[in-house]
């Protein structure tokens, strides 16, 4: 015999037991942050090293074509954004936001990384908001953005995924979840875990943060029919989630927590490695890339939204030129995608660099005339109005702000 318990309701039964919210063992990241403003950050990790160029493409470029003969086939109708670049297909959801002014883009940026281009370095450089793997890397720049900040709770920032992820990675407190797993409760589970309450009072506590923590995803909690091992069905409990909408999980879930006090949430979305098939492989994360911004705005509402400010960025560009599969391979400059309702878009911020040869880094790449944690750091200091010294040499140490771009209103 199986039967629903809501998460609210068994919540009600935790704390009778005197348990406290506390870090969860249960569960695996998606990390948010509560603070002292009124302003929300988002900060997406795009993994995989997404091609900016054709996620937003430079039309207006005669060079493209030429590099692209295959992957650049047609410019796509309705798609253009302001006569010079336009957009991948797979990102016409985003139009509106686009004409509304709540979606903009940065072209050739990079992060200090150069050459290698190995994923695991480019992606701990680019969390970690340092000049080199030689400074040493303990923390993330999104917690060292919190750990001098007055009034930083466990709710106000949160990591989201399955992922451990070195952005929030710090002294400060951050919280985490996953859409990947659920809690399903046998009626001696529930025993067990009353039980542990009582006499663990610590693990008891971090046992109520779980289910604190999924109730906030919006599901049910499930307590299942008898079993004789109690400890194994216990064990049992997390059971993995499917994985194919969990994109859509951690939008909704992250939009819950932003309308309440969680003013920092992070996440990362995977599929950028695009080497082969380009045509048909990008399509897909480009589509959960539209389809989280969109759930994003919608799960906010008018008014969240209009203090929210997205930023999504990965580790490095793409080739210029397609390679034999109909691919790219790992380049240089690339592209960051920026969204909300705080965001002075339907703009490409920076500047152009051109895709003649003698343009290019290292005759191959998109040359980077700006830093990507340049924008990282406006964005901070018009959303929290935190200071350009501590954003230069505490955040982002060794960073010159240079001028501001007036990203956001």
């Amino acid at each position: 015999m199986t039967k629903s318990l809501s998460r609210r309701g068994f919540l009600a039964r935790a704390a009778a037991l005197g348990c406290s919210a506390a870090a969860s063992p249960l569960l695996t990241p998606v990390s948010l942050a509560a603070g002292p403003w009124d302003n929300r950050l988002v900060v997406i990790i795009l993994r995989g090293g997404l091609d900016g160029l054709d996620a937003v493409r430079p039309w207006g470029d005669p060079d493209f074509a030429a590099a692209r003969p295959r992957l650049a086939q047609r410019r796509p109708d309705g798609l253009d954004l302001n006569g010079f670049f336009g957009l991948h297909p797979a990102l016409a959801p985003l139009m509106p936001l686009w004409q509304a002014g709540e979606l903009g883009f940065v072209h050739a940026v990079s992060q200090p990384y150069r050459d290698k281009r190995s994923h695991f370095d480019g992606q701990d450089l680019l969390e970690a908001g340092l000049p080199s793997l030689g400074d040493g890397i303990r923390d993330g720049w999104l917690n060292r953005m919190l750990q001098t900040t007055p009034g930083v709770q466990t709710e106000t920032a949160y990591a989201i995924g399955s992922e451990t992820m070195l952005l929030t990675k710090g002294a400060a407190p951050v919280s985490n979840w996953s859409p990947d797993v659920d809690i399903t409760l046998s009626a001696q589970g529930v025993r067990l875990l009353e039980m542990t309450m009582r006499s663990d009072p610590a693990l008891g506590a971090a046992m109520a943060q779980a289910l604190v923590l999924a109730e906030n995803d919006g599901d049910a909690v499930v307590v299942e029919g008898s079993d004789d091992d109690m400890m194994s069905m216990l064990q049992q409990d997390m059971k993995p989630r499917a994985a194919g909408k969990s994109h859509l999980r951690i939008a909704d879930f992250a939009a819950r927590q932003l309308v309440g006090d969680t003013r920092v949430v992070s996440f990362s979305l995977g599929g950028w490695d695009t080497h082969a098939r380009q045509d048909n492989r990008l399509k897909q994360p480009l589509d959960r890339l539209a389809k989280v911004l969109l759930r994003l705005k919608e799960g906010c509402g008018q008014v969240v939204w209009g203090r929210t400010t997205v930023v999504a960025m990965t580790e490095f560009g793409r080739t210029v030129r397609e390679n034999g599969t109909r691919g790219t391979d790992h380049g240089t400059g690339g592209a960051m995608i920026l969204s909300g309702g705080a965001l002075r878009g339907g703009k490409v911020f920076g500047a152009w660099p051109g895709l003649a040869e003698a343009d290019l880094y290292a005759r191959r790449d998109l040359m980077p005339l700006d830093d990507v944690r340049r924008y990282a750091a406006w964005a901070i200091r018009g959303s929290f109005g935190l200071e350009r010294s501590h954003l230069e040499h505490t955040v982002f140490p060794g960073l010159e702000m240079g001028d501001d771009p007036r990203m956001l209103l």
